[in-house]
């Protein structure tokens, strides 16, 4: 199945095979359809604990907000340094057993949070979560390379992210009404929920999902040509990945800059937060896989790549126009910028996904994904920051700087493949 009919609408399907409307929004790629189903179990639990994690550490278990900080500081860290030791370990032993055990890592570490009464604990509980979280994503990548037809990667990977958003709505959905009874019981019992999606995925990867069978040459050029140091020999690839981890501060710009700024700098009214993440969510939702149509030449992946760049950065523009405007109209301010933002959003993604395959050895992608899931990692990690004491902090000329930042990391994306 080519990528083309993947991400094509099945609206074309004959009158005898008419199928129920929900059952026509499954691609028909039959592992991808696993994949989906087992993506949408995985992110409803994770939309449960992103919600609902840091009121459990203060309000439940009564640690200090500062102490909470610095403990999440820390796992991001440990979870920036996983990534590439987990990609190697899966070009080694093969990404599905090694995610696997990742699954099961960050499902025990779920549950154990419901046992917590000390913040050491805590504090190792949630290092060893990031890692496995953030090493789970490296492996995900390249076992998605080899369940997945050459030329259907990308476009499976959209349409998994559609899915992705969907999942974590799902979960938010059920982390208001636990915020709704606010009582120990709700968030132990939505805690134990997310520990058991971990577990049933776990389960479904090791029945439904099949890898196709490793040839003694392919371990050999695994063993003599992969590893860390073919990467960071890498150069090409290693500037692709600092460029993409630039654009992937637009996630950071859209959870924290644009709360803080409709909050402290604008007139726009206070439902305009959750109304600019629903607008994104909705945009990337129904444009994801359409975006990734012409993707499967690098140069053209590159181009679509400095488009979705060049988007974000024209809602970084818009973005700054909001101050000082009335409530009403800061608000249609913010929500253009914002839409500007979520389909900058899907092109950058997309294109990013196909270089990110595209320039990687065939049989090293657990490592490549890594590196290139690392660079991304440390972006969240730094971003919250950057955002704040830049942007925010300077207001208009704060979000013209970002903008300009994006636009080069997309004009350079071009330079870089056509060099």
């Amino acid at each position: 199945m080519t990528a083309t009919e993947l991400a094509a609408d099945e609206a074309a399907l004959p009158s005898h095979a008419r199928k129920s409307r929900f059952a026509r929004l499954l691609p028909q790629d039959p592992v991808l359809r696993r994949l989906s189903v087992i993506t949408l179990i995985n992110t409803a639990g994770n939309g449960l604990s992103m919600t609902l994690s840091v009121l459990f550490f203060t309000r439940i278990l009564g640690f200090g907000v500062a102490q909470v900080g610095v403990v999440l500081t820390v796992a991001g860290a440990f979870g920036l340094a996983a990534g590439v030791p987990a990609g190697r370990l899966s070009d080694r032993f093969g990404p599905k057993p090694v995610l696997v055990v990742l699954l099961v890592v960050q499902g025990v570490c779920a549950v154990g949070y419901v046992l917590v009464h000390d913040l050491a604990v805590f504090a190792a509980l949630a290092c060893l979560l990031a890692a496995a979280d953030r090493g789970g994503s490296a492996v995900r990548g390249a076992l998605f390379a080899e369940v997945l037809p050459v030329d259907g990667r990308v476009a499976g990977r959209a349409y998994l992210r559609s899915v992705t958003n969907v999942g974590i709505s799902l979960g938010t959905v059920g982390a208001a009404l636990v915020l709704q009874l606010d009582t120990r019981g709700a968030y132990l019992t939505a805690l134990l929920v997310d520990g058991a999606t971990y577990g049933v995925i776990a389960v479904m990867y090791l029945l439904l999902v099949r890898l196709p069978p490793r040839t003694a040459e392919q371990a050999a050029r695994t063993k003599a040509e992969g590893g860390v140091r073919a990467v960071l020999r890498d150069g090409r690839y290693l500037a692709m990945t600092g460029l993409n981890a630039v654009i992937t501060l637009q996630f950071v710009m859209i959870e924290v800059g644009v709360p803080l700024w409709v909050v402290r700098e604008t007139d726009a009214p206070r439902w305009m937060v959750a109304g600019a993440l629903l607008v994104n969510t909705a945009l990337v939702i129904a444009l994801q896989v359409r975006a990734t149509r012409g993707t499967e030449e690098v140069g053209a992946a590159a181009r679509i790549f400095r488009r979705g760049a060049l988007l974000v950065a024209g809602s970084c523009a818009v973005l700054a126009l909001a101050a000082g405007l009335p409530g009403w109209a800061a608000a249609l301010v913010i929500a253009a910028g914002v839409g500007l933002q979520a389909l900058g959003e899907v092109y950058s993604q997309a294109g990013a996904w196909a270089l990110g395959y595209d320039l990687a050895k065939e049989h090293a992608h657990g490592t490549y994904q890594g590196v290139f899931n690392t660079g991304m990692s440390a972006a969240m990690m730094v971003g919250p920051v950057l955002i704040t004491s830049v942007v925010i902090a300077h207001g208009p000329s704060g979000w013209l700087l970002l903008g300009a930042l994006f636009a080069a990391a997309g004009v350079g994306m071009t330079m870089l493949v056509r060099r």
